[in-house]
């Protein structure tokens, strides 16, 4: 995607192949840095601390971080009890998101049959086309998704296409187009007059600050509001779909995504709202059934919902909120019950968001 003028991905390989470079995404929209991933450890850090998050993304860095695991193991035959052994400490990094164990586990099996410098070259070669495909897989969510909003447009006569989204399931989450952002991108090339409402998207404001600032490089029209003002939208007509990414996904259609994301859908469903789900197949677990019961739900540190960090002065900041001593709690994600979501938007076309849905695009995973 383009920031600036220039094309830029949140994640690649530098030139001397040994550092993965990642945009520091804590950073956004204020500063833009890249920080440079040497070892296992330094990508584990940029996973917990969410230098990257978004599904996809934390897949391809995973996928890197095998290839970063090979690349410096103190043996030179990469013995595979050390590689196992990093592979579980990446997978660990962060429990709701299946594409890090996925991608991990993807590039560990693509060395398997290797010995030595080999395991170092097919690491990289699989961990850079984990990263191509979900480029690509994006783009084509794109490609099915714009018919939605095409749709939408064709029966407003032309006139804005009004979408709401959730946190941040654009091209920085994800490597290239997004997931809920790409049909958005391809109507704006096609024309279509869309405007999108960001969700601010506490505790660390990913609609707020991601979002908002991918779009407006995008030239994009946006409005960003409140988390709670999405019911109020609703209820006055003003939003035609509602578009998020996933985190997870069970493949009887239950959606684990950023908290906040159950009360958009139940809104959506009072007011007779599609709601829509974007995700490449990757982000989907075929062992689990049911999301409610089997999905963990991260925790995370207080402080993300304590403290809120903004630009003063020329200088990021974190500002104290509730009194010092109040207790706090921080669920990072919710789960959305099948039978709330419209539909899934995938690299392989729409399904209904139930168990024959999506099976009947996935028949091999039956």
């Amino acid at each position: 995607m383009k920031v600036d003028g220039m094309n830029i991905r949140p994640i690649w390989l530098h030139e001397n192949g040994s550092i993965v470079n990642v945009i520091d995404q804590r950073l956004l929209p204020h500063e833009f840095v890249v920080a440079e991933l040497r070892n296992v450890d330094h990508v584990i850090t940029a996973i917990k601390e969410m230098f990257v998050r978004g599904a996809p993304l934390i897949g391809a860095t995973g996928a890197y971080g095998v290839y970063l695991a090979a690349l410096t193991s103190p043996d030179i035959t990469v013995p595979d009890g050390y590689l196992r052994q990093e592979c579980e400490r990446l997978k660990a990094a962060r429990p709701t998101a299946v594409n890090l164990a996925w991608a991990v586990d993807r590039v560990f099996a693509s060395v398997r049959d290797q010995k030595g410098y080999g395991r170092i070259h097919a690491a990289r070669q699989e961990a850079e086309a984990v990263t191509e495909e979900e480029a690509e897989n994006c783009r084509m969510i794109g490609e099915h998704g714009v018919s939605i909003i095409e749709e939408i447009s064709t029966k407003k006569s032309g006139e804005t296409v009004n979408i709401l989204t959730h946190c941040n399931a654009g091209w920085l989450a994800c490597v290239e187009y997004g997931t809920a952002t790409a049909p958005m991108y391809a109507a704006f090339e096609r024309g279509i007059d869309i405007h999108v409402w960001v969700d601010e998207t506490r505790p660390l404001n990913q609609g707020a600050r991601l979002t908002a600032w991918e779009l407006g490089k995008h030239g994009i029209r946006h409005t960003v509001i409140t988390d709670n003002a999405g019911g109020h939208l609703m209820q006055r007509g003003l939003v035609d779909l509602v578009l998020v990414g996933t985190d997870r996904t069970t493949y009887t259609g239950d959606v684990a995504n950023k908290i906040g994301t159950y009360l958009k859908a139940l809104a959506a469903k009072d007011n007779n709202i599609p709601f829509y789900v974007a995700l490449p197949s990757s982000t989907f677990d075929w062992n689990l059934r049911n999301g409610l019961q089997d999905i963990p739900i991260e925790e995370r540190e207080v402080d993300e919902v304590r403290l809120i960090q903004g630009l003063h002065n020329g200088k990021l900041t974190n500002v104290l909120v509730p009194p010092a001593e109040s207790p706090c709690g921080n669920p990072v994600f919710d789960v959305t019950p099948a039978r709330l979501v419209t539909g899934f938007i995938t690299e392989r076309g729409i399904c209904k968001a139930s168990e024959q849905g999506i099976l009947e695009l996935f028949p091999e995973k039956r």
